[in-house]
Parts: C-alpha cells; structure tokens; sequence
C-alpha cells in the first residue's frame, strides 16, 4: 500500500495505491474516486465483523454509522479520499502502539488497525468541544484529517493546549481538564474557557484551526444576514 498525500496543507486529499488483495477501511463518504477493479464492502465495523454496538459507538463519537473497506481486485487500483472540511492530512505508521484521536479526524486504516469508537477519556470535557474520542490501536498505516494545517507538539513535561486543536496524541500522555487562565472567570473572558494539560513524554498533533469555532462565527454570519 502507497499513501499519496495531494494539494497539502489547505485542501488536502490522499491518492492510496493498492496491491491486488490489499484492503483499506475509510470512513463512508471519503471516497473522490476510485479505478474500476476496486471493490467495495460496507459494515458497521471491521470487514466481515460487522457490530451494532460498535456503530452505536462511533455515532457517539460523532463518526458515521457504517464503514468502507475497499480491495484492490486482480491487479493494483487507485484510490482517492477527502474530507468535508478543508485542511491537512498525515499518515502514520503504528507498531503495536495506541493513539487517541478527535472524532471527525478518522479518515482511513489498513487492516491492521483496531478503531475503537468507545474510548471515554473525554467525557469530563464540558467546554462544548469533542465528548467521546477514538482509540486506534495495532499495526499498520492510517490516514487521518485536521481542519486547516496540522502540525506535532513534542511534549516533555507539561504542555497546555486548547481542546479544540488536538486532532491526535500518543495515549502514554496523562492529562487534565483544567482552566486556561489563572482563574475562571479570566479563562472564559479570554475566550479559552477550558484546555487539556498534558503531562509526561509523547507528541499532541494539533490544527491550526477549531471547528467548533468556526461554527460560531459561520452561524452567528447567517443570523445577521438573516436579520
């Protein structure tokens, strides 16, 4: 498997060259387009392991009920996925290693990576940004998405970041919901209201914009264009 990532880092796409019988899991609807000898087998969790408890999961996490596996069918295929929000895309390589990832990040797995839709670490957040995460653990290649350019944070010690801009961080990180200022009522005058405190030695993958921000501002555009 070949993993082209195309047009980074505002309006990324990532071209996927598969060897025949080579499979990749997408989330549904990522897919642009495809060559004609590509197959394509939907469940609600891994392929031939479909799980309505899984799913139910990954509707909490925001993920969509089904997911896509497509296989290369007699001889190599092509295959290209988007996103629905502009921005940047990486790939990555896991041994054996586990990863938390932001709902709505997920792009894509090979076949060696376990998505796991019920990690809860997040369920303490109250600052209106994501409630339910991932958990993408095993071996192989995965693909995921951010919302403007993403970039890794090295951290070694404490590190402060706004909950908003993680798409992604090694799950050995311990961390805390904490206020971002020295009080609560500077944290939320200054906008920043809540953010994750990182502790001990792993990489936070981070995106240059928030969406739940952007959110606002779009909608707070169409209320006054409305008035």
């Amino acid at each position: 498997m070949e993993i082209e990532l195309l047009h980074r880092p505002g309006n990324s796409a990532a071209k996927v060259t598969l060897q025949a019988g080579e499979t990749i899991t997408a989330e549904a609807g990522a897919m642009i387009a495809m060559s004609g000898n590509i197959d394509i087998t939907t469940t609600t969790h891994k392929k031939n392991s479909g799980s309505l408890f899984k799913a139910a999961k990954r509707m909490m996490a925001g993920e969509s009920l089904f997911l896509n596996h497509f296989a290369a069918k007699g001889k190599t295929g092509e295959l290209f996925l988007g996103t629905a929000l502009a921005g940047d895309m990486m790939s990555l390589e896991l041994d054996n290693e586990s990863l938390i990832v932001q709902n709505g990040s997920y792009l894509a797995s090979s076949e060696g990576i376990d998505v796991d839709m019920g990690w809860q670490g997040f369920k303490t957040l109250l600052s209106g940004e994501n409630v339910v995460w991932l958990n993408l653990k095993g071996q192989g290649t995965l693909i995921l998405s951010s919302f403007g350019a993403i970039y890794p944070i090295q951290v070694d010690g404490e590190y402060i970041i706004d909950s908003g801009h993680i798409v992604a961080f090694d799950e050995t990180l311990d961390f805390t919901i904490t206020k971002a200022g020295k009080s609560w009522i500077h944290s939320f005058l200054g906008g920043e209201g809540l953010v994750c405190k990182f502790n001990g030695k792993g990489t936070v993958w981070c995106q240059s914009h928030n969406p739940s921000s952007f959110g606002g501002v779009l909608t707070s555009s169409l209320r006054a264009r409305k008035a």
